[in-house]
């Protein structure tokens, strides 16, 4: 086995850090954060019905493999002004398993 991003693994670290916050299925409802379903590629703050802060819906960021990346370390950080409450997670593995669980649970 390769040293690769584990989905597996990023979908535990989902179900516990971010789950509260988001759902990822199609047609999946908006919690305190939006469904990130089709949020992949996408520029922030698109999802329809979701009420975003202006530092999000103004960023330009588009959601790939190097934004996430950066963002999930800090997003208070990466993105000034962003609703979003949460710390981070610091270690990269963690970010790359979570990275590769969103890639797979949000695109059709």
């Amino acid at each position: 086995m390769g040293k690769g991003p584990n989905a597996k693994k990023g979908a535990k670290t989902f179900k516990t850090k971010c789950s509260q916050c988001h759902t990822v299925e199609e047609g999946g409802a908006h919690k305190q954060g939006p469904n990130l379903y089709g949020f992949w590629g996408r520029q922030s703050g698109q999802a329809d019905g979701f009420s975003y802060s202006s530092a999000n819906k103004n960023s330009g960021v588009i959601w790939g493999q190097d934004t996430l990346f950066d963002y999930l370390e800090n997003p208070k950080k990466y993105m000034k002004g962003t609703k979003m409450v949460f710390a981070g997670i610091k270690k990269p593995a963690e970010r790359k398993d979570l990275i590769a669980y969103l890639k797979k649970s949000t695109t059709a």
